[in-house]
């Protein structure tokens, strides 16, 4: 039934929730939303055939648990030789509940067994050189003094490391300082297949729907607070409008144009900066197999967080895969699948001064995006020896990554800033929420997926069904992973079974 509103205004359905996105973001949130509401209405809809094929696709992204185990750029040095922590902190004990709710959804037989989308890897860290060592030394220190990393072992016993990475430690020079710190329960994770099997799982369900070859060509909030938002679909003449209670913008680096075209005043001063990936990829079954786990190393000086070097083992598709990389690259694209006027067409009147506040003050990353974009080859194979001295540049193909949106917002002092990790923007009534950024991304993705719900379902939030439907999904919501060290214990004792993650 076509229901008229506001004059020429002409929905062709209403709906509860619009999901904007087929990714792992948009995915979880349908997820939580319909287990805590199963009469609502849910409606998702990707531009692609199929859901998972941009951000949360498994070669798109670097499939790692991020937990702040083994990525060093999560802990940086300060002016004074200090390690930095906080961070780490925040981002393991965010991990912790994507591991608990995906848990709950393994033991409910909403998800299948847990190593078609998670599997045990150790994460690693490794360094070369004095200097390097000495603050893996301290960073290991700092860290494993917390509950969260209690576990973490370190070494500069280039035995010990050999038995950990023997790829990496293999015709070293004896002469060289390394450092290595090592947590056994490490986790690889094809976020491609995690998403499918969410969304499949929904679609079982009263009230759900999926539309792809699907994308939003405009969004305007009607008086009433709803949203009326025009959809294109390729395998349909004519637009169709819907009406949503909520809409949420899950839509990787598509999110930030969604965003600007809502109009709403939190979008002000928000702008971009895409950035490109590729891979070197191993496919060779006698080289895989002699390398399993996630070694990360140091990022080379001006180099984006995204770019943080790791020899990395892989599951994709059920495949085993040994990848190298990422390698940074400068574009104009906001999606692998968008187009190079995605840049230029999100500079606006309203983040004019962020953009340009933030290019000024970050020339020196665009310079090192374009240089690695003319790297040869054998340039690329070059900085994996560093890992691998043995890695021979037949062994290797370059394969394309995903793309990344970093966040520029506005700043004071410099105009604009640029940001490297993930935000959510929310309208202040709650009828609207988008997810910025990258990293850690998609790890976090039930912490963040609980940061729009408290944000935008507050009302809803305070029914007791809600809260012990929530605390039956996530045991910590509510709590502190990071203060109280008997509940962590008692989670992870938990998700590590569950998810088979520890022997």
């Amino acid at each position: 039934m076509r229901i008229k509103r506001l004059g020429r205004d002409v929905a062709d359905r209403q709906v509860d929730i619009l999901l904007v996105g087929g990714g792992v973001m948009s995915a979880t949130l349908g997820t939580m939303l319909q287990q805590l509401d199963p009469t609502l209405t849910i409606l998702m809809v990707e531009r692609l055939p199929q859901v998972a094929a941009e951000s949360s696709d498994g070669w798109n992204n670097a499939g790692t648990g991020h937990a702040g185990y083994c990525e060093l750029n999560y802990t940086p040095q300060l002016p004074d030789g200090k390690v930095e922590i906080k961070r780490a902190l925040g981002i393991n004990a965010a991990f912790e509940v994507s591991l608990q709710f995906w848990s709950w959804l393994v033991e409910n037989k909403l998800l299948p067994e847990p190593q078609q989308f998670i599997r045990p890897t150790p994460h690693e860290s490794f360094v070369w050189g004095a200097e390097n060592v000495e603050f893996l030394r301290q960073r290991h220190a700092a860290l494993s003094q917390h509950p969260l990393f209690k576990d973490m072992e370190f070494s500069d016993d280039p035995r010990v490391i050999a038995e950990w990475m023997p790829l990496v430690m293999r015709d070293r020079p004896a002469s060289q300082p390394v450092a290595a710190t090592r947590v056994a329960y490490g986790s690889d994770i094809d976020f491609g297949a995690l998403t499918r099997q969410l969304v499949q799982s929904l679609q079982t369900r009263t009230g759900f729907e999926l539309k792809t070859h699907t994308s939003v060509k405009s969004l305007r909030q009607l008086p009433s607070g709803r949203w009326r938002v025009q959809l294109k679909s390729k395998q349909a003449a004519n637009n169709q409008v819907v009406e949503a209670g909520f809409v949420f913008l899950g839509a990787g680096g598509g999110a930030l144009p969604l965003l600007q075209k809502s109009g709403i005043p939190e979008a002000r001063g928000y702008g971009g900066f895409p950035v490109s990936g590729l891979w070197l990829v191993c496919n060779k079954p006698e080289i895989i197999r002699q390398h399993q786990a996630k070694v990360y190393g140091k990022a080379p000086l001006g180099a984006p967080p995204m770019s943080v070097p790791h020899l990395d083992t892989r599951y994709i598709d059920g495949k085993p895969a040994l990848l190298f990389g990422p390698y940074a690259g400068f574009t104009t694209k906001f999606l692998k699948q968008g187009s190079w006027l995605n840049l230029p067409a999100s500079v606006k009147p309203r983040n004019l001064k962020s953009m340009l506040g933030a290019g000024r003050h970050n020339l020196d990353l665009t310079r090192y995006l374009i240089g690695e974009v003319f790297q040869s080859h054998s340039k690329r194979v070059d900085a994996l020896r560093q890992f691998y001295p043995q890695a021979r540049d037949e062994d290797w193909t370059l394969a394309k990554a995903g793309q990344r949106v970093q966040i520029i917002k506005r700043c004071e002092d410099k105009g604009g800033k640029l940001e490297f990790g993930t935000e959510i923007v929310a309208s202040a009534d709650g009828t609207l929420a988008a997810l910025l950024g990258a990293s850690p991304g998609a790890s976090t993705s039930v912490q963040a997926m609980l940061d729009v719900l408290q944000r935008c379902f507050k009302a809803r939030l305070q029914e007791t069904a809600w809260q012990q439907q929530l605390k039956a999904m996530v045991p910590s919501w509510g709590e502190s992973l990071i203060e109280d060290a008997d509940l962590l214990a008692q989670v992870r004792t938990r998700t590590l079974h569950t998810l088979k993650l520890k022997a």
